[in-house]
């Protein structure tokens, strides 16, 4: 099964992220990929307090545009995106699987800025795929080590993590070895294979430097995109593949 992690740049404006989003879904289902995970806020763009004035319906809408997609093209997408629930904005991914499918995970560990915007998530989600078990969380989730363990223990094999790492230039530099760092220690110690999907650009003086990766179980960097430019990434995993050399 072919699984792909797709560093894009992001917009200020949802139509252009969606314009996009199909872009490279067309791209990644040419190359066979059946699953592919985009950064953190991928359909509205990580825009800072505009999350305020972000539509709930043009949200729907552009979800229902990449369902509808996704069908069409048989691919499954985790596409960052505010979603509204009880009355609450979370930061969230939406699943949204090629069979029609759809799931929501809302960001647990919120950066203290992000509670301006959102409401923080509670709950773990996995999915199973083609034999495969998949998670998600999204970028400061992976910084607490608890969280992964449990979709370990409930016997997931895939871990998605979608970020949109966007720090002053200073500190965006500083920033990549402890990027780099951490999906690597969430797949060496729970022996998941890893697919994190950074988002590249500036937005509001801000830069995300991208080094979107993938990493085997073993804690090897199997693929890893550069600072700036968009990439897919993709790899076709086994299963039954012996991951201990």
């Amino acid at each position: 099964m072919i699984v792909g992690a797709a560093q894009i740049r992001l917009f200020p404006d949802l139509k252009s992220n969606l314009r996009s989003i199909k872009r490279w879904m067309a791209e990644a289902s040419d190359r066979g990929v059946e699953i592919l995970n985009f950064p953190e806020a991928s359909l509205s763009g990580y825009i800072y307090d505009a999350f305020l004035q972000v539509s709930e319906e043009d949200i729907q809408r552009g979800i229902g545009e990449i369902k509808e997609t996704s069908q069409k093209l048989g691919i499954s997408v985790i596409v960052g995106t505010p979603y509204w629930q009880d009355g609450r904005r979370y930061n969230s991914v939406a699943v949204l699987l090629a069979d029609g499918r759809q799931y929501f995970y809302h960001k647990n560990n919120l950066v203290s800025f992000e509670r301006n915007y959102f409401s923080a998530g509670h709950e773990q989600l996995m999915f199973e795929l083609k034999g495969l078990t998949f998670s998600t969380i999204i970028c400061r989730d992976q910084s607490f080590p608890d969280l992964a363990r449990r979709y370990k223990e409930a016997g997931a094999q895939v871990l998605f993590i979608s970020c949109a790492h966007f720090y002053a230039p200073n500190e965006a530099r500083l920033k990549i070895d402890k990027n780099r760092a951490l999906p690597i220690a969430r797949a060496s110690e729970n022996q998941f294979v890893v697919f994190l999907a950074n988002a590249v650009g500036t937005i509001q003086g801000r830069i995300s430097l991208g080094k979107s990766m993938i990493v085997g179980p073993n804690g090897i960097v199997l693929s890893e995109a550069g600072e700036t430019q968009e990439e897919l990434l993709a790899i076709d995993i086994d299963p039954s593949f012996d991951w201990s050399w």
